[in-house]
């Protein structure tokens, strides 16, 4: 038949959905013995659903929409094999609605109207209501958005749709705000492993005429990285290398050979993981950017969680890099967000951007050390109360108490800093942070000892009060607004 844009269907667009006993379940085509595996695999009733406990609990909305007890709109998102669409073929049998399935990738505006007038003829007449399921529905555009909302707005359809995309940026508010919006989760390994072995027992999958070795198994989990759906499929294909070579048994060589990637020896949870990270870490301490690159790829072909990796990345940026580079934050946390908004595969590319900036930049420690050595004093009990005059005076009754006296504002000061105890009377003149000469920090360690001695009352040194009775001002002096004069911002010494 022709579906004019729509997923195979059971029954023409106008026509009330099929049910269990004919040839399509509500708007998809029933799996057939020579489907692939990952469809033969779906769950048959929302139990056996894996991953997602966050939203099966009773009474939950996903729960609601299955089981139709309250006909509300939905936007499902999650990565890729994390169950959207398994979520609408529970939707679809489990339910005596109307189903009708539309891929963003193919459909128009025409489609979507044809649905909706359909839906509205048939609601009219006293018939069954209709549920539209929209996959990829960030590929959709504005205008072709716009063309659900009355329908959405009224319920002559009940929408549910399905993105991989941040629908925050990529679906229009008037649809989101007329949705409920449920986040999927990547599946754990233990979630992905379960699905495995289920594949490998159950009639729906091998049926038992195979076993899994526990490498192998290991390594398709890994592979998957949180994508059932790719490790069912590897699976299949290992399962029909070994039914090729007349094997009863899917080693890791027939795993690795059906899918054509080696097995990285790294465990997730064993010491090659620390050993792997260690190196990433100390291989861009070091400056090495080829050997950084190098582990970085170790982690992602092993399967590592791209977030755990971002996460180390902007650890770094402020562990070892800081204020000689103070821009490796802001690239470091960006890779972080990308990883987060266009997932892998892309995202390694802005993992890599991100690892070369970190492992060519110029090093500094400082802000580690500073911050250690100002935890270590109050973990000592160093520190007294906060100076008077930096007290909050903004309450009633706070002024009388002292509060605020003698303040003095610094943007009343020509140069924007001002003579004023800011620390507690215990630890008046210690110095905690000392800035490098690497990089950008050359220039704050120009300023900082000025603005120390203006911050503390503390006489010039002598060089630069000889400097000022005879007329002269020396590069840098009395300047807090920036470098001293002269100088360069190349590779900080010992750094190449």
């Amino acid at each position: 038949m022709e579906s004019d844009a729509l997923f195979t269907l059971g029954e023409p667009a106008g026509a009330p959905s099929a049910h269990a006993g004919s040839g399509g379940v509500d708007g998809f085509t029933a799996a057939a013995a020579d489907s692939p595996l990952p469809v033969r695999m779906r769950p048959a009733s929302i139990d056996e659903l894996v991953g997602q406990d966050h939203l099966l609990a009773p009474g939950a909305p996903l729960r609601q929409l299955v089981e139709a007890a309250a006909p509300m709109s939905v936007i499902l998102w999650g990565p890729p094999g994390s169950g959207k669409t398994t979520i609408a073929h529970l939707v679809a049998r489990a339910t005596d609605r109307r189903f009708v399935a539309m891929s963003a990738l193919t459909a128009g505006v025409k489609d979507v109207r044809a649905v909706i007038e359909t839906a509205r003829r048939q609601r009219r007449a006293g018939g069954p209501p209709t549920v539209l399921f929209i996959d990829e529905v960030h590929r959709f555009s504005k205008t072709q958005q716009d063309s659900l909302l009355a329908a959405v707005e009224d319920r002559t359809v009940t929408l549910l749709a399905a993105t991989t995309e941040n629908p925050y940026f990529s679906v229009i508010s008037p649809l989101l705000s007329r949705c409920v919006l449920l986040t999927l989760q990547p599946l754990d390994d233990d979630a992905v492993r379960g699905l495995l072995r289920r594949a490998v027992a159950d009639e729906r999958g091998l049926g038992g005429a195979l076993t899994l070795a526990t490498d192998a198994e290991d390594h398709l989990v890994r592979l998957a990285g949180g994508d059932v759906r790719k490790a069912l499929t590897a699976l299949e294909a290992a399962a029909a290398t070994a039914t090729a070579r007349g094997a009863d048994r899917i080693d890791l060589a027939v795993a690795e050979q059906a899918v054509d990637v080696a097995a990285v020896r790294y465990d997730r949870d064993g010491d090659a993981h620390y050993d792997v990270t260690s190196a990433f870490i100390k291989s861009m301490r070091g400056s090495d950017v080829d050997a950084a690159l190098h582990w970085l790829a170790r982690m992602l072909v092993a399967g590592e969680d791209a977030r755990f990796i971002a996460r180390r990345m902007v650890i770094f940026a402020s562990e070892d890099v800081g204020m000689a580079d103070p821009s490796a934050l802001t690239v470091a946390t960006a890779a972080a967000y990308a990883v987060e908004y266009v997932g892998l595969p892309e995202a390694q590319l802005n993992l890599a951007q991100a690892v070369i900036h970190l492992a060519t930049a110029p090093k500094s420690n400082s802000a580690t050390t500073a911050i250690g050595a100002a935890i270590a004093d109050v973990r000592a009990g160093r520190g007294g109360a906060v100076p008077r005059g930096l007290r909050d005076s903004h309450y009633a009754g706070a002024r009388g108490l002292g509060h605020g006296a003698g303040y003095r504002y610094p943007h009343d000061d020509h140069r924007g800093v001002v003579t004023q105890q800011y620390a507690p009377d215990d630890l008046v003149g210690t110095d905690y942070y000392q800035p490098s000469g690497h990089g950008a920090e050359r220039a704050v360690a120009t300023r900082l000892p000025l603005l120390r001695r203006i911050v503390r009352g503390l006489p010039a040194p002598p060089a630069r009060a000889e400097a000022a009775v005879n007329g002269a001002r020396p590069a840098g002096a009395e300047r807090v607004d920036g470098a001293s004069e002269g100088g360069s911002d190349a590779v900080g010494e010992g750094q190449q």
